[in-house]
């Protein structure tokens, strides 16, 4: 065999397995959205949430971010979310933007409330905490707070 036949064939050896590993990462991750009823919950920061971030209860998933979008009167991110339908939350429900470890994603986490009334279509969850700079905390820490 040639040398130049041999690289050819060596370079779509390489181009069959990246295009494998490309089809599986995207058949394996879970950036689909749950279908569901819809609510929003506005936020002062959401720094590294993405559309398609998830949306837990105890550390379950139970719902997907489906947009984000910017106030105009208060410039506040509002965060538009997807809860799965079997899932019943109290209107008076709390939602935070957390970090799924020091070098993950993050996503929304719910903690269900105590009211009687349950969330429905367009529901607005009005208690929320912001996602916080983890290098704003750290430098604090380093440094020393001001």
């Amino acid at each position: 065999m040639s040398r130049g036949v041999a690289e050819t064939i060596m370079g779509g050896v390489v181009l069959a397995i990246a295009i494998a590993f490309i089809v599986f990462a995207y058949t394996r991750s879970s950036v689909a959205t749950i279908s569901g009823y819809e609510v929003s919950a506005k936020f002062t920061r959401i720094d590294g949430l993405v559309r398609g971030a998830d949306v837990r209860v105890g550390g379950i998933k139970v719902g997907s971010v489906i947009g984000q979008n910017l106030d105009p009167l208060t410039y506040q991110a509002v965060v538009k979310m997807s809860i799965s339908e079997n899932i019943e939350l109290p209107t008076d429900s709390t939602a935070a933007v957390v970090s799924d470890g020091l070098l993950g994603g993050k996503y929304v986490n719910l903690e269900p409330g105590g009211a009687d009334e349950m969330m429905r279509e367009g529901h607005i969850i009005t208690y929320t905490q912001s996602s916080i700079m983890i290098d704003q905390l750290i430098g604090q820490f380093v440094f020393g707070s001001e």
